[in-house]
């Protein structure tokens, strides 16, 4: 059998941007078209198939070996690049699927699907940038679509406010990421990450590479939700559709971690540390964001900022990945960190996703008091919400258990043993909010009368799905694990 074409290793970003294209098609057949069915089916038919083709090439081995390349570097296919392009469509597939109940009766839902495809397509692209000006324009790609979509509800003042607010923070931001990588380039002579690590190694002007690497840093930060960046997520999470809610925290902060993994390790690498101590930068932006994020959750009174805060918080354990290098087991804590973020993906996603199926039930789903009893009506759905919380904090019910475990157990065998223990700390706080909801659900009495006639197929399939995916994965855990250590093994050779 003749071995594919190289293009091939495109396929899962090919079959995203035919998608977008076939939905911009059938708005303009069919303009404002009331065919819900179609434009859902279609977005979730080319997100799966995307899934579908990441999964067969991760499995088949493409892209080892250095990867493959295309445009002398610029585009490198690779395991990392295959590993998150399946967390990316994952999550596009759910948020599709829930979006056909969530949806129903809003105008511009051609324009919505065409959207998330867009900004997963950006995604993907930016898993497999090669270079400083590839990863901004991926950026933008992935940004300017999601900026819409957080103000999508446009009679909702809430979450127009939001999507300005986002809007002016990620364009400061973009700002900051542009400047930083001029001063790169001004220092090494190249934006390829492979002549920046060269450069970069032997170059006089330290000071000026040295800001230009906190500025991307900062870029990063932005985009991953990490602190100080991390103020515009509660506003936006809260005044966007509940669906991109979770299309935002899960699926763009794992493009913002990818990306930092690319440039941090191949662009900048662990030889600058002795001059640029990058490593030190994320190991306090590590521990302020999980301990800030964890702490500003269990305040909240309102379910999707109390979410929001939390998905801070995760990006604080996230951070150890980079945080713990240099200790000898590099390809261990950062797969450890790849592997959390494929378990919070679905998670995440499920969570936030049952906030809308509570949205959808007439429910204001805002306070954890507007939870209260809803086990007794849906119980399928809260147990499915059950599992996403204490997967979430650490408790043994979900796959989350164990991605935490490992990356903390990876950081002690790097000999950051502190970057665990406070982790654990911030974990054991986390127990707090995560609880209230289930309290809420399961023990407490309903401050009002609830009646649940409506079972929305889209937004419960996308649920139970989530959780089915978040138990599952604790046997096939060795799945997900083997892959992300190799992906990584791959990028620090």
């Amino acid at each position: 059998m003749a071995p594919l074409p190289e293009w091939t290793a495109l396929a899962p970003t090919l079959l995203l941007g035919l998608t977008a294209l076939a939905l911009f098609v059938i708005d303009s057949v069919d303009p404002r078209s009331k065919n819900r069915t179609l434009l859902s089916g279609t977005a979730t038919v080319g997100s799966l198939a995307a899934l579908v083709a990441a999964g067969a090439l991760l499995v088949t081995g493409t892209g080892t070996n250095g990867g493959v390349q295309f445009y002398n570097g610029q585009l490198v296919v690779d395991g990392m690049s295959l590993f998150f392009t399946v967390i990316f469509t994952s999550v596009a597939t759910l948020v599709t699927i829930a979006s056909y109940d969530y949806l129903a009766g809003e105008a511009e839902q051609a324009e919505y699907y065409v959207l998330v495809v867009l900004a997963a397509t950006g995604m993907t692209l930016l898993a497999s940038a090669g270079s400083l000006a590839v990863a901004f324009v991926s950026l933008e790609l992935v940004s300017l679509p999601t900026y819409a979509l957080v103000a999508f509800m446009k009679d909702n003042r809430g979450s127009v406010e939001a999507g300005l607010k986002y809007f002016l923070i990620g364009a400061l931001s973009s700002a900051i990421f542009a400047y930083g990588i001029s001063l790169v380039y001004a220092a090494t002579g190249s934006l390829l990450f492979s002549d920046v690590a060269e450069a970069a190694a032997g170059t006089e002007l330290t000071g000026v590479l040295g800001m230009g690497v906190l500025m991307v840093l900062g870029g990063f930060a932005f985009k991953t939700a990490s602190v100080p960046f991390h103020f515009w997520a509660p506003e936006a999470y809260e005044g966007a559709p509940a669906p991109i809610s979770a299309f935002l925290s899960s699926a763009s902060k794992a493009a913002g971690f990818v990306i930092a993994f690319r440039v941090f390790i191949v662009a900048f690498g662990l030889d600058i540390t002795s001059s640029i101590d990058w490593v030190l930068a994320f190991q306090i932006l590590a521990i302020v964001t999980m301990t800030l994020g964890n702490f500003a959750a269990a305040t909240q009174d309102n379910v999707k900022r109390m979410l929001a805060y939390s998905s801070v918080g995760q990006a604080g354990y996230v951070l150890i990945g980079l945080a713990a290098l240099g200790g000898g087991q590099d390809s261990f804590v950062l797969g450890m960190s790849m592997t959390h973020l494929f378990v919070y993906g679905f998670m995440n996603t499920g969570a936030f996703l049952f906030v809308a199926l509570v949205e959808h039930w007439g429910s204001v789903g805002r306070t954890f008091e507007d939870y209260n009893g809803l086990g007794r009506e849906a119980p399928v759905a809260c147990l499915a919400m059950t599992v996403f919380m204490f997967s979430l904090a650490g408790i043994p019910l979900g796959a989350g258990f164990l991605s935490k475990y490992f990356l903390f157990y990876a950081a002690v065998g790097s000999g950051f043993w502190w970057l665990a223990a406070v982790g654990v700390v911030n974990s054991v706080l986390s127990l707090y909010y995560y609880l209230r909801v289930v309290k809420a659900m399961w023990l407490d009495d309903p401050t009002s009368e609830i009646s649940l006639n409506d079972y929305p197929i889209g937004l419960y399939t996308a649920v139970v799905a989530a959780g089915l995916v978040t138990v599952l994965l604790i046997p096939a855990f060795g799945f997900v694990t083997d892959p992300a250590v190799d992906a990584a093994a791959a990028l620090f050779s």
